[in-house]
């Protein structure tokens, strides 16, 4: 499988950004994707996950009403809006994680070995 992220950059609080994940050899119709971040110093944070067949999302509670996952054929996407500095954080992608929700919250994203990309960086000053 191969991930590339793309679309991070730096902007001011309350800014957007969009991200996207180009998806290469991987079959994933009845998987699901997601993206986690991780700043430094700070543990891995799982931020979103779509399913596959059935489209259901779920997100992490400090990014819902701000943050929206979608998937497109071949690519991952997650928009994200009214950006706050507690944001910034390197972003990744990630294949068929293992994940906890409860409701409609994502509670834990563990990435699968070898099934995440390289990451792209979200600055927000």
């Amino acid at each position: 499988v191969q991930l590339v992220e793309s679309g991070g950059g730096s902007v001011q609080a309350g800014g957007s950004l969009r991200l996207s994940c180009a998806i290469s050899g991987y079959t994933y119709s009845s998987y699901c994707m997601g993206w986690f971040r991780q700043a430094p110093g700070k543990e891995r944070e799982g931020v979103a996950v779509i399913y596959v067949d059935s489209g259901n999302s779920y997100y992490r509670d400090s990014v819902k009403g701000r943050f929206t996952i979608s998937l497109d054929n071949t690519k991952l996407k997650l928009q994200m809006n009214d950006l706050k500095p507690e944001d910034t954080a390197m972003y990744y992608c990630a294949a068929n994680p293992d994940v906890v929700v409860a409701g409609t919250s994502l509670l834990g994203l563990t990435p699968r070995s070898g099934h995440w990309g390289q990451g792209t960086q979200v600055t927000v000053s």
